[in-house]
Formats: structure tokens, sequence, C-alpha cells
């Protein structure tokens, strides 16, 4: 079944209880907020009650981290059920998750794990999709995860397996340059290869991030600033995607909000000069 993709433009923030008050009694100046699904789940409640009054005044997107679209043994159906009920309530803008996995046969790491990039893989990955999709009754977008190892016997590069997904299942793709960027550097790939290389009209939203180096990787920690590197390629990313809403996470070591708004200006400001010069 095809669906459409959402299509919205602008730039927000990731919505953090430090910052509930801010959304709640000012005008803030986002196009719109994103949200950790699983923390707005469970019906009824405070959480929920908050985000009924933040999506009445900003557009919301949602943005699930345990869906664990990779796992071989399917979805969960009361997670599915939960989601919808989510989704139908706020009529998000966004609904996203993660090409990744987390749980198996009971067990959950609570941790974005990665794929094998192979046939075998991307079948599964697809199926799951296809059910996501067609219990919430929309196109999803699925983001491109930072990752520490490689599996042997890949039979595609990552943004082959992204762009295939794409092809095959209608969902979009949540681009987080973040990502790309550890990930270019922990394995050797070039991050412009990857940018080039997955569909421009798939891609309809981006993440921005900050990382920290670690002994020998550098890790995707959410908790600094967005690095000049990330910047960098930011400007590339925005030429190339110019209808990609932008967000910044940060979730961990959370500045005020004057901060991040400043971050988010100068997101604005990179993307106008990148689309400026495309044009």
């Amino acid at each position: 079944m095809s669906r459409s993709l959402p299509s919205i433009s602008g730039h927000g923030l990731g919505l953090r209880k430090e910052h509930y008050r801010d959304f709640l009694e000012t005008d803030v100046p986002v196009d719109f907020v994103e949200v950790i699904s699983e923390n707005f789940m469970v019906a009824g409640g405070q959480p929920r009650h908050i985000l009924r009054q933040v999506r009445e005044r900003y557009p919301v997107a949602l943005h699930g981290v345990s869906m664990s679209i990779g796992s071989a043994d399917g979805l969960r159906a009361d997670y599915l059920q939960r989601l919808k009920a989510l989704v139908d309530e706020i009529e998000p803008v966004i609904v996203s998750d993660h090409l990744s996995w987390s749980r198996i046969d009971g067990f959950n790491s609570h941790d974005l794990l990665p794929l094998p990039y192979t046939g075998e893989a991307l079948d599964i990955v697809c199926n799951n999709i296809d059910q996501a999709q067609n219990a919430l009754g929309r196109a999803m977008l699925f983001e491109n995860p930072s990752s520490y190892i490689a599996f042997d016997g890949a039979s595609m590069s990552e943004w082959e397996f992204l762009a295939e997904m794409s092809r095959r299942t209608g969902c979009g793709l949540l681009l987080d340059v973040n990502n790309v960027f550890v990930s270019a550097s922990n394995h050797g790939f070039d991050a412009h290869a990857f940018l080039n290389s997955i569909p421009a009209d798939r891609v309809r939203q981006m993440h921005l991030a900050g990382h920290s180096q670690g002994e020998h990787l550098l890790i995707d920690t959410h908790d600094s600033p967005v690095p000049d590197g990330v910047w960098s390629l930011y400007a590339i990313a925005s030429a190339r995607f110019p209808h990609a809403v932008t967000m910044i996470e940060r979730d961990d070591k959370i500045p005020p909000l004057p901060e991040l708004m400043a971050e988010l200006d100068l997101a604005r400001a990179i993307a106008r000069a990148a689309h400026k010069e495309a044009a």
C-alpha cells in the first residue's frame, strides 16, 4: 500500500522535562517539537497530559527507541497497539524509530544494536516495517544508527540497505547527521558517499547532536553541543535534502533553553545558506 510521507518544514527541538515550563508558558520559536514515544505510551497520567497541552501549541513528532524493527521474531503487538493509541490521540506530524534491534525471545537489551547488512536481514526489516505501517495506518521514518561494530559477510553497504528498505516499504528516512559522522569515523567509510547514495526524496527529517571521543571510537552521547565536523556535514546534507525538517537532540547535560535555541538558529542559518547556494 502506497502512503504519503510527511511534508513539513522548519527546525525544532527535542522536548525534555527540563524545558516543559518554557514550552507551556512561553512562545518558543520552533516549528515543531520531538518527543520520545515510549515516555508517553502509558494512557492517562501526567506525562500524557503535558504532551496534550504541548500539542495544542506546537506540532509534535514521535520518535521511538524500542520498536526493534530488526528483530527476527517480529514486532510486539501490544507495543504497536499502545503506539497507535498515542498516534491517534496526539496526531503527530512524524512517527519515527531506528534501523536497529534491541529485543529477541523476550530479552531486551535496552540499546540500539546494529544489523548485518544482508539480504536476509533486509527481508526481516521490510516485513516488520510493513507490519508497523499497516498497524499505524501511515508511513514511518527510520533513522540510520550510530555503530561501533560491523558484521562479517555484509552483502551491501548501510546506505544501500537504507535505499532498498525505503524503496520496498515506502517508508521515509530520518537522517541523523551526527550518526553518519560517528559511524564514518568508526568504520572508515566516506560520509559524503553516504549522503550522496541515499534517495533524496525519502529523507524527510534530519537530526543533529553531539558526540564524545572514547578510547578508540567516537560515541554518540547527545550530551554536548553539535561539533564543527557535524555542522560541516549538515551544510552538505541541507543542500541535498532541502525538504527535510531538522531538529537538535540533547539527552544528557541538558543546558538552559537559550543555549539550544542558539544552536537551532545556527542550523537555520546553515540551511538557508545551503539552499541559496544550491538554487
